[in-house]
């Protein structure tokens, strides 16, 4: 056997066979093309024609409106015309006004109460003195915590439906009185129902003239609830001239 070493190749599959050294020909990356230390680096132009550093300047930030837009309000905002927000403002094309929405919501939840509290309860029978403070505790329910926050929800400004509610606070206090007021409320429609029978039917009668039914009695709930409403602001308005005077 001779002593010389061997000289063959590295193997396909060895690291050394799949290294490969960049050639200082083709290589892209050259010394040369760099410039030399302290010469100015060449402005580069963009494709609109412009410098760079005049295309940079369109887009500075602009602080003091950036300051103006996050501190604005609206005392220091220009008066903006109704029609023009509503160009911006999302929600149904047909407008309807306040007191109407307000109207309809009055009438459902007394309709709701009769519904599932007098057709629903129908086949128990019930004192109508019993049938007067259930349904007087549902309305109050209902009213504190689902109708008076739905005025909440739905006005524009703060305090906007308060004209349409008898207790506007927000307090668990004003439950108890809501549902007093509902007790009155269903006690004037109960009244109502049986005067009208009385007089257009007597008093023996069997069968009632004027039945009740959810439309019908909420439409006479939400009547006694108006005339309550007005004689609160007639005397709010009242007690407002006596002490101006």
């Amino acid at each position: 056997m001779s002593g010389k070493k061997s000289t063959s190749s590295p193997r396909k599959n060895s690291p050394q066979a799949k290294l490969k050294l960049p050639d200082r020909k083709t290589s892209p990356i050259r010394l040369q093309d760099a410039p030399p230390a302290g010469a100015p680096i060449p402005e580069k132009k963009v494709s609109s024609g412009g410098s760079l550093e005049e295309v940079s300047r369109a887009y500075r930030l602009n602080r003091q409106a950036v300051e103006d837009l996050v501190t604005a309000d609206e005392s220091n905002s220009p008066p903006v015309p109704r029609a023009e927000l509503r160009r911006y403002q999302s929600g149904p094309k047909v407008k309807m006004a306040d007191w109407v929405k307000a109207l309809i919501l009055k009438w459902w939840a007394g309709g709701m109460i009769c519904y599932f509290f007098i057709w629903g309860l129908s086949t128990f029978p019930m004192n109508p003195w019993d049938q007067i403070l259930v349904l007087g505790i549902a309305l109050g329910l209902v009213t504190n915590l689902i109708v008076n926050n739905i005025f909440r929800f739905i006005a524009r400004q703060e305090g906007a439906y308060d004209r349409w509610m008898m207790f506007p606070g927000k307090k668990l206090l004003f439950l108890p009185l809501d549902i007093l007021y509902a007790l009155v409320l269903v006690f004037c429609t109960e009244l109502t129902y049986g005067a009208v029978n009385r007089l257009f039917r007597g008093a023996e009668a069997s069968s009632p003239a004027l039945g009740v039914e959810p439309l019908l009695f909420g439409l006479i709930l939400l009547l006694w609830d108006l005339l309550f409403l007005g004689m609160k602001r007639l005397g709010k308005n009242i007690l407002q001239d006596a002490r101006k005077q």
